[in-house]
């Protein structure tokens, strides 16, 4: 490993709050597959598990009356690759990475994917190397913003299932949802989904890239018309 990758990886250390006793595991949790040899990717297992179980444990105890369908969507939206890739960019972890020069060139280190992953195997990697503590301790660190200032469980809540819930709420029967237009090639399809509602002859489009994306624009535009009066 050259100087600087062992400079920036002291400086990451730092940033995480944690001095190694075994260095190797943080330089395994930085290691990509595409480098060769040893990967992060059984840390990656092991960190995700421990994370999972860390932001479950910290919204049980900030929403104490939540049920569990709001407390799973709560997690999912601090688990998921887009939150994990942007803790990971607060932490500048990209740099860190050791990966295989193409991957490198074609933007590896920034993919939303690659952060995401790597930061889950870096808490793997504390929790191997001290102990649940430590790395439950590391996880309420990093995400102590985010557990702060967490959003309505409702605001988290999918397109789709939000129409059934405006309707079932008034008494009306659900949506059908159906495909009415397809386009592109083969891996490249392009999907237009109706929604239409089973009490009243009103309907709503949308496009997506694939099936479920398209109806759950039909089903925002549907709740759109709803919610202005347009009924």
């Amino acid at each position: 490993m050259s100087e600087q990758a062992d400079h920036q990886r002291a400086a990451l250390s730092r940033r995480l709050g944690h001095e190694f006793a075994n260095a190797d595991l943080l330089n395994v949790a930085l290691t990509h597959r595409s480098a060769g040899g040893g990967d992060n990717e059984r840390l990656e297992f092991l960190g995700d598990s421990v994370l999972n179980m860390v932001i479950a444990h910290a919204l049980f105890e900030a929403r104490p009356h939540a049920p569990e369908g709001d407390l799973s969507r709560l997690r999912a939206s601090l688990v998921r690759e887009r939150t994990l890739a942007e803790v990971a960019t607060e932490l500048e972890l990209g740099p860190c990475l050791q990966m295989g020069q193409g991957e490198r060139r074609s933007g590896g280190a920034r993919r939303a994917s690659v952060q995401a992953d790597a930061l889950e195997a870096v808490i793997g990697a504390v929790f191997q190397d001290a102990g649940f503590e430590a790395a439950a301790s590391l996880v309420r660190r990093l995400f102590a913003d985010r557990l702060t200032d967490l959003p309505s469980a409702d605001s988290l809540k999918d397109a789709k299932t939000r129409l059934q819930e405006y309707l079932q709420g008034r008494g009306r029967e659900l949506p059908r949802y159906e495909i009415v237009s397809t386009s592109g090639v083969d891996h490249e399809r392009h999907f237009v989904a109706r929604c239409s509602l089973a009490d009243a002859p009103q309907t709503a489009d949308g496009e997506g890239s694939g099936r479920r994306r398209a109806e759950q624009a039909a089903a925002r535009a549907m709740l759109t018309q709803l919610e202005s009066g347009h009924e």
